[in-house]
């Protein structure tokens, strides 16, 4: 199969069956989305949504949050994973919003990557969920995923996979492909023990039709 055709078999089998795919992770407005997508670093989605309603009634605006100390934010935030790293990035976050973009999260990707805490996969989250634009993060998920099925070929890192999802999958169908992918990998194209044997995608996937190598 060639990879056009895969690209355009998955995409119609993804708007069939996962029609509505969005974050698991809780939020109501781009601040509190960027400190969610900061506390999900090797966290899972569940328990960052039980950290965020108190650390977010305590700090519920960048002002608030710009104004303390990390060793404050690390309290609220120690049941989550690197918590002392993740509190001084969510501080020096803050601080820069408020700073240089006058509290406002901004919605380009080269502007986003400037804050403390979000890299390149962080700022493809916030401009695709929020404010919709075609950018494709890959996190672990969406790099294993991609490569599986053949959506990514010998890319060895996320930026390759990156450019390789957005040439073939349409500017407007990117931010649900993300989610897309991600949900698959997080429910049934896990890590150690995909289950295939459920998966929709098995006439497309390389991964399945080359025996699961």
């Amino acid at each position: 199969m060639q990879k056009e055709e895969r690209f355009k078999k998955v995409i119609e089998w993804f708007k069939v069956n996962m029609p509505v795919a969005e974050s698991e992770l809780s939020y109501d407005n781009p601040y509190e989305l960027i400190v969610a997508v900061i506390l999900s670093a090797q966290c899972t989605d569940k328990r960052v949504n039980q950290i965020t309603p108190e650390l977010l009634k305590r700090f519920p605006t960048p002002e608030k949050l710009a104004e303390v100390e990390s060793g404050e934010v690390f309290e609220y935030i120690r049941s989550c994973s690197y918590p002392n790293n993740k509190a001084k990035h969510l501080v020096g976050m803050a601080r820069k919003l408020v700073a240089d973009y006058n509290g406002r999260v901004p919605d380009e990707v080269d502007e986003l990557v400037k804050l403390p805490g979000v890299g390149r996969k962080t700022a493809n989250v916030i401009a695709s969920v929020i404010f919709n634009k075609p950018a494709m993060a890959v996190d672990t998920h969406v790099f294993r995923v991609a490569a599986r099925i053949g959506l990514s070929v010998n890319s060895k890192t996320p930026l390759e996979t990156e450019k390789q999802l957005v040439e073939y999958i349409p500017d407007e169908m990117i931010p649900i492909a993300h989610h897309w992918l991600i949900l698959h990998g997080r429910y049934v194209c896990i890590a150690r023990k995909p289950k295939c044997e459920i998966c929709g995608l098995q006439p497309y996937c390389t991964f399945f039709n080359n025996g699961r190598k």
